[in-house]
């Protein structure tokens, strides 16, 4: 759960969602309570480590209807009773309370007990993990026999919360979380040291603002935001690239039809949010503007029906059969869920193969300490599947999911080749915090590895071919370079 308390969430959903196109379950702080507990399983072998005062690892008790859990990462306790499961979000200097669900009825057992949070979010917990609907794995948990001392006392969020103590919550939640301060070139010691004098009790919201945008800019992490659930908000992306908006979007969708489709308009999908066209010489074209956003409630139930109902359409038995190479367009997308990206790479494949290794940073005084990754595998789906030549076009507006979607390609049977530019370069799931002024917080604190070991935060995942991505001197000339690309390099009928 570890994220966003309810009351302010919508306001900040609303506002992620017009910047980043994110989708209803990864990336957006608004939905960050049980986007931070979304896990997936990982890959190459690393040593697991305990923090100091951590409980010890041993035999996990079984879960029952009543319990307090601490998450392995993540700086995050679980309490459940009465049929509420309650989240404290937990650094060496602080314990705020979190969002809270209810207990759903039926499906409880001595082995899982489902919860659903305000905003329709659906977790279960299990003897030893939790696990939110449309996740890809699970996080790992350890049975504690009472609430961290903070936690007994902790106070809700609020205005009227000291600017000192805010700002030290601020600091600290990224000492223990955030993996990425050496590969960013930033000294998190010397960004206290030259900022903390600067704020007293007496600092304005304003000036606090201030403040925490200028210790934030450094990073330029586009899974980095804050927001005081009202007017400011301070959210940026890596140099060079734009971060996908509903504006753009429209005028990319347009453009293409337009330019790439020669005028012919393709069958549209989830909103607006898929498209697909049967191009000449027996090759299809595959827009992709988000794993998310498919269904006006935004649950993971039916984004993914939805998104089935999409390739059953798409990835027909006639279809699969004639297709001699397919342009998957990922050029403007916002991600929302991991697990829908392997469900579209399911349809790609006909034998299971390796998608992507993820671990957490859980080592509050380590920045280079992780749980122990394990291997998650794209299967096969049922049904047709398309097994030929992909050209996934990327640039870097291709963000978060968009992202591991395309490096669960990365070792797919089969010829795959990238085209356009780098991707964003961000990957883990947004870790939603509160401040205790009220303020949302969102940062990251995973990896994505490949087999080898090697992560794609920052520079983002690299291409095999170059061209210009929607560039205004691509508009000007009225010119597709990647798409021109694409169905230059898969064969024709």
């Amino acid at each position: 759960m570890t994220g966003t308390r309810t009351r302010t969430r919508t306001r900040i959903r609303t506002r992620i969602r017009t910047l980043t196109r994110t989708g209803a379950r990864r990336r957006a702080a608004a939905a960050a309570v049980l986007l931070a507990l979304v896990v997936t399983t990982a890959g190459p072998a690393a040593a697991a480590t305990t923090t100091a005062g951590r409980p010890p690892a041993g035999p996990v008790t079984p879960v029952g209807p009543v319990g307090i859990w601490q998450l392995d990462g993540y700086g995050t306790v679980l309490r459940a009773e009465s049929g509420r499961l309650q989240e404290y979000q937990v650094t060496g200097i602080s314990c705020l309370p979190g969002a809270s669900a209810r207990r759903l009825p039926g499906g409880g057992s001595s082995a899982a007990f489902r919860y659903a949070t305000e905003d329709g979010e659906v977790l279960t917990v299990r003897p030893g993990s939790v696990r939110v609907d449309g996740s890809v794995g699970d996080r790992a948990t350890r049975r504690l026999t009472s609430l961290p001392e903070r936690c007994r006392e902790a106070q809700e969020p609020g205005p009227a919360a000291d600017p000192v103590a805010t700002f030290d919550v601020f600091w600290q939640t990224f000492a223990e979380n955030y993996p990425f301060f050496a590969a960013k070139g930033v000294d998190w010691n010397a960004v206290r040291a030259s900022h903390r004098p600067r704020v007293h009790a007496g600092t304005t919201e304003d000036e606090l603002f201030a403040v925490f945008e200028e210790i934030l800019a450094p990073l330029h992490d586009a899974h980095v935001h804050l927001s005081d659930g009202a007017d400011r908000f301070f959210g940026e992306v890596r140099p060079g690239t734009v971060m996908p908006t509903l504006e753009l979007e429209t005028r990319v969708k347009a453009y293409i039809q337009e330019v790439a489709l020669g005028g012919r308009a393709p069958q549209e999908f989830a909103q607006g949010r898929i498209s697909y066209a049967d191009l000449p010489d027996g090759r299809g074209y595959l827009r992709l503007s988000g794993f998310g956003g498919y269904t006006g409630s935004g649950d993971f139930a039916s984004e993914s029906a939805e998104l089935d109902r999409v390739l059953e359409s798409v990835f027909t038995a006639e279809r699969t059969a004639r297709l001699r190479g397919l342009v998957i367009d990922l050029r403007i997308n916002g991600g929302g869920s991991d697990e829908l990206g392997l469900r579209l790479a399911a349809r790609l494949t006909d034998r299971p193969y390796f998608a992507y290794a993820k671990r957490v940073r859980n080592d509050p005084a380590d920045a280079t300490r992780f749980t122990r990754p394990h291997p998650l595998y794209v299967q096969p789906a049922r049904g047709p599947r398309y097994t030929g030549p992909v050209a996934v076009l990327t640039g870097g507006s291709t963000v978060s999911a968009g992202e591991t979607f395309t490096q669960a390609l990365l070792e797919r049977p089969g010829r795959t080749v990238r085209i356009g530019e780098p991707t964003q370069g961000v990957f883990s799931d947004v870790l939603g915090r509160s401040l205790p002024n009220g303020w949302e917080l969102g940062l990251p604190n995973e990896q994505f590895l490949t087999r080898t070991g090697k992560t794609f935060d920052g520079p983002g995942i690299p291409v095999d071919v170059t061209t210009p991505v929607f560039t205004q001197e691509e508009f000007d000339a009225h010119r597709d370079s990647a798409f021109a690309a694409a169905l230059r390099r898969l064969p024709r009928a």
